[in-house]
């Protein structure tokens, strides 16, 4: 029905008949002459019907926003002063001969160049939405980074290979989504939160690189960054070890920047052990755009009298911490701390201290805060010296446990950062390594998998058993722009440390036998030493593409609440298909 798409028509084509199909993007009539921008996949172009061809002309009359069309006509220059730079098309236009209305469109809810449209309406007519210029690029750009990863991992000898997505639940995660077996009455699958034990599986089969574009599934609380169901770029090999892992993966990453947005990453990504990560940013994904870092005070303040400090700096698991803003002093005003003051309250803080440096030279003088009468003046001076401050910055103060100081000022420091217009530079990427094993629980009072429960130890079994506080993972994740973007480890291959792991994470042999004997069986015949990682697909092309939230690059994502606008689904199902599953629903209040 066509010859070429409508964005591709330019220059090159001059004076040669097309077909063309497409939707009316605009339609406009001057002075007899009927203009319409013709739009598909690809772009505009403009196409000219003019009263000579009277049978296209009389069909052109009739058209309509979002109608659909084929049109013939012969490519010409535009006229001297109406060229469009901003498309490749934006020199010719296509003289129409022939006109047809392949279907009508009733009006539609928003135009489709409209910027400014509700998400709840953009969801309930995706397809709608789908049509708009933004949104074909987002997805083609996801497109192209796709076919980039598949060829570069096919040219790195890792085969694609499918895993199951009816799988059974396994503990140390987000929720499953459950599936109730039809054959097995009582009896569930689980749609996979990852494919991590398959993929450990076929590294013990001896396909020893294996990758996949995989959907997976997690029942868990939505934000900007998350769904329920989501893609990763899965990859696993056997008989490499970090270094080797993380040296293909982020050749892959600088080389998708590179082909498919023209950017250079630099060479080779800084590597940030955790603690550091932590200690001089608050966040296991620092955005290292922003200049600023936190200060450890925690030292400084054991022996002060201000018991808000100094309770912390001695509790077992304290710490007091402070965060410089250069010039904040002169840039903040007291509504912007108090803002501040609430944002940090959501992480936990019970508050925010304060200090403005008017003069460094006048000493306890030249500080304002409430604060600064209650602090020595060897804890002053040793704020100054250690952030660094001068005249004109200002000083926040996180002072708890440390989880609440690093969550409260490493989500301050982002935000003060964006808020004054300090991020320097378009991406930032990096490894972050060294992570602890195990963090402890307190609401459950035990040892919890930082990253999952497969992952391995740096030292050997004795070490995990007799210290798991200290322990230290094989674990990596790639960061960008404060983004975690990919996240992987060197896995356990041998049993007795597996085994061990478990019952330092509370599952006791009866129940890893329960939920992991076939992997436990598995390890026993000769595994080889593994590893891998997987990257959020949606989260890589949503920083790719400057989008706000993953839905902006998901063909038919959910919304907050885990609903398609679109399907309506979730949706109840007929009391003949929960007998046929061996289901009774019960209504709660």
């Amino acid at each position: 029905m066509r010859s070429h798409y409508c964005g591709q028509v330019s220059e090159a084509l001059l004076g040669q008949d097309v077909q063309l199909c497409g939707w009316a993007h605009r339609r406009r009539d001057h002075g007899g002459v009927i203009f319409i921008d013709l739009r598909d996949r690809e772009g505009l172009v403009q196409v000219v019907i003019d009263p000579d061809t009277a049978e296209a002309f009389a069909a052109a009359e009739r058209v309509r926003s979002e109608f659909v069309l084929r049109v013939s006509g012969r490519v010409r220059p535009r006229p001297e002063g109406t060229e469009n730079p901003n498309l490749v098309s934006g020199k010719i236009e296509v003289l129409g001969r022939a006109l047809e209305i392949l279907n009508r469109a009733e009006t539609p809810p928003f135009q489709m160049d409209e910027e400014e449209i509700s998400e709840e309406i953009r969801l309930r007519y995706r397809y709608l939405d789908l049509r708009r210029p933004v949104m074909q690029e987002r997805l083609r750009l996801r497109a192209r980074v796709i076919s980039y990863f598949r060829r570069y991992l096919d040219a790195q000898g890792f085969m694609d290979i499918e895993t199951p997505m009816l799988t059974k639940a396994t503990p140390e995660g987000a929720r499953d989504y459950l599936v109730p077996s039809r054959t097995h009455a009582g009896s569930f699958f689980a749609l996979p939160q990852s494919p991590q034990l398959f993929k450990q599986l076929l590294m013990m089969a001896g396909f020893d690189r294996y990758y996949q574009v995989v959907r997976c599934f997690r029942d868990e609380d939505l934000r900007a960054d998350r769904q329920p169901e989501f893609t990763q770029l899965d990859i696993e090999t056997s008989f490499l070890d970090e270094n080797d892992i993380t040296g293909l993966m982020e050749t892959m990453i600088r080389g998708v920047f590179a082909e498919v947005l023209g950017v250079q990453l630099p060479d080779p990504f800084p590597r940030l052990p955790y603690a550091e990560a932590m200690g001089r940013y608050g966040s296991d994904k620092p955005d290292l755009r922003i200049p600023m870092e936190l200060t450890e005070l925690t030292e400084v303040m054991k022996g002060e009298s201000f018991k808000v400090f100094s309770e912390a700096a001695n509790a077992p698991r304290g710490r007091v911490a402070a965060l410089k803003v250069p010039g904040g002093g002169e840039r903040l005003s007291r509504k912007q701390i108090d803002d501040y003051t609430a944002f940090v309250a959501r992480y936990g803080a019970r508050g925010l201290a304060y200090i403005k440096v008017n003069a460094v030279a006048q000493g306890r003088e030249g500080l304002q805060s409430p604060i600064v009468k209650n602090l020595s003046d060897a804890a002053l001076a040793a704020i100054i010296e250690r952030t660094g401050a001068v005249d004109g910055d200002l000083v926040f103060f996180g002072a708890d446990r440390r989880k609440i100081v690093d969550d409260a000022l490493g989500a301050l420091r982002l935000k003060v950062g964006q808020d004054l217009g300090l991020v320097q530079g378009d991406w930032a990427p990096l490894w972050v390594v060294d992570f602890p094993m195990f963090e402890w629980d307190e609401g459950e009072n035990r040892w919890m998998a930082m990253h999952h429960p497969f992952t391995s130890p740096r030292d050997g079994l004795e070490s995990v058993r007799d210290n798991p506080e200290a322990a230290v993972a094989r674990a990596y994740d790639m960061v960008l722009n404060g983004t975690e973007i990919g996240g992987g480890s060197i896995r356990i291959f041998r049993p007795e440390m597996q085994t061990e792991v478990f019952k330092l994470l509370g599952i006791d042999e009866e129940q890893a036998r329960a939920k992991f004997g076939f992997l436990l069986d598995a390890l026993k015949f000769g595994c080889p030493p593994h590893g891998g990682l997987a990257f959020g697909l949606d989260r890589l092309v949503m920083l790719m593409a400057g989008a706000k939230s993953i839905r902006d690059v998901m063909a038919f994502p959910k919304t907050q609440t885990a609903a398609c606008l679109l399907t309506q689904a979730p949706a109840e199902v007929t009391e003949a298909q929960l007998r046929e599953l061996n289901i009774r629903l019960r209504r709660t209040p």
